[in-house]
């Protein structure tokens, strides 16, 4: 197929998870297709395709993209998981797949628009190893999510915000720009949801460098959400409180050798 050779040089890979989105990858190549053609001008860029277990016309609909659209102007990587596994193990299987210097990482639904990846990038600038998207910052916002989301996502940053110590107001966007090294060297073991911020409360424990990008949440485009409420929050609390008790330890450790 076109755009199946991958060259070795790749400068960005856009990693882009999907379970149950065939109606969602309808707008995939009219909103995402412009894009590419922007970045294709002056870089080696490659789409990455995760079919996490879809029980729809997922995976028929990411073949056909490959083979048959603007899409396929540069490389176009497909792969599928037989039963779904969750967000984060699919994050695991598009990051191993992907080959790029800089990987970006986005929904397939458009709630973080994909004309806004070249701003992404540019806020990634020497001295920052991670961008991450914040509709949460003082100059982002939301438009048309449902309350009970934001409850969940804004709730569970300002807590990690607590505990990390750091500056960022949003942990939970999926929608960001990586170095590889950041994600060839911190690991998260996550399969659900809760892989996106365990991805980058690692990162910045690691000692990576994080900016944000003020932007706009919207509404889906297309679908309807497939996060599990109180999974959700289960798996946040509990990540959050082994954050807590590792904060706890280290404090102790220093408080020992202090006295000693």
């Amino acid at each position: 197929m076109p755009g199946s050779e991958r060259p070795d040089n790749i400068d960005v890979s856009i990693v882009i998870p999907c379970h149950n989105e065939a109606l969602g990858l309808q707008n995939l190549e009219e909103q995402l297709g412009p894009v590419l053609d922007t970045l294709r001008a002056t870089a080696n860029v490659e789409l990455v395709l995760v079919d996490d277990g879809s029980s729809d016309e997922t995976w028929e609909r990411m073949q056909a993209l490959a083979e048959n659209s603007r899409l396929n102007a540069g490389p176009v990587v497909l792969k599928r998981h037989v039963f779904n596994r969750g967000l984060g193990a699919a994050m695991r299987t598009g990051f191993a797949a992907a080959s790029g210097r800089v990987i970006v990482t986005t929904d397939s639904d458009a709630t973080y628009r994909f004309g806004e990846i070249p701003l992404l990038l540019e806020r990634l600038s020497p001295g920052i190893d991670v961008v991450t998207a914040s509709p949460y910052h003082p100059a982002g916002g939301v438009d048309g999510v449902p309350a009970y989301r934001l409850v969940l996502s804004r709730g569970s940053s300002a807590i990690y915000r607590l505990l990390v110590g750091g500056h960022l107001h949003t942990y939970t966007a999926l929608f960001r720009a990586y170095r590889c090294d950041v994600i060839r060297s911190v690991s998260f073991s996550a399969d659900g949801f809760l892989a996106v911020a365990e991805l980058l409360v690692n990162a910045i424990r690691a000692g990576y460098r994080v900016a944000e990008h003020p932007t706009t949440l919207h509404s889906r485009v297309a679908g309807v959400s497939k996060a599990k409420l109180a999974r959700t929050v289960a798996a946040h609390l509990r990540f959050q409180f082994s954050v807590l008790l590792h904060r706890v330890t280290l404090r102790a450790a220093k408080v020992s050798r202090t006295a000693a």
